[in-house]
């Protein structure tokens, strides 16, 4: 028995393009009509359900299954090589990583030295300074020997040292010693005229009262 269908009715149960339908008609391996100036597929029903029954479903499922079992095989092998892959670069990478770190550590060690280092000589610099300074500013008391004044200070008087004016008090014991040092030195600061100061020692005038200061 015979059944029309339309091409697109044909294409859309064979699961085909109608392109390819018109190409099988063109072929011959289809028949057509023509009814009424449109063109209809002639289907036989019998043909059609002797074919669906017996071996191209076999056909159709036993391809599908080589297939999905091919491409199951060569999915796993590219997983594999994908994953080796990653593995490799990842490798490549924590060596890299190692690498970059090894040199950023060996940087920071030499700056780290450099550091220590121009410390190490702006201290020793500055501890230079500040002895040159105090040595600039220290008020200097000769305990040891006399030296010469100029001749117009000599007119006005005896200046001798530190350790000749003690033994003309007659003062022995050293803690009065530097309690007497201390006074002369804060009387010399606050511009004391019975002292003065020769090549950064001090000087004594002898013939000047102390009684406000040696007590």
């Amino acid at each position: 028995m015979e059944k029309l269908m339309k091409p697109a009715e044909y294409a859309k149960e064979l699961g085909i393009s109608r392109q390819a339908v018109y190409a099988k008609i063109k072929r011959g391996i289809l028949t057509a009509r023509n009814v009424d100036g449109k063109l209809y597929i002639v289907v036989d029903k019998e043909a059609e359900a002797t074919k669906e029954s017996t071996a191209p479903a076999k056909q159709k499922a036993a391809p599908k299954a080589v297939k999905s079992d091919t491409q199951n095989v060569r999915d796993y092998k590219a997983l594999l090589e994908a994953k080796d892959e990653t593995i490799a670069v990842l490798k490549d990478t924590v060596r890299d990583l190692k690498e970059s770190n090894r040199e950023i550590s060996t940087t920071l060690r030499g700056e780290v030295d450099l550091l220590k280092e121009a410390f190490h000589e702006m201290r020793t610099l500055y501890i230079h300074q500040l002895e040159h300074k105090g040595k600039e500013e220290a008020i200097d008391i000769d305990t040891e020997h006399e030296d010469s004044v100029h001749e117009d200070t000599m007119a006005e008087g005896s200046w001798v040292g530190l350790k000749k004016f003690f033994k003309q008090l007659g003062v022995t014991k050293s803690k009065q010693q530097e309690k007497i040092a201390k006074m002369l030195k804060k009387a010399y600061k606050q511009g004391d005229s019975r002292l003065l100061k020769e090549k950064g020692k001090i000087r004594i005038n002898t013939m000047a009262d102390y009684k406000d200061l040696v007590k």
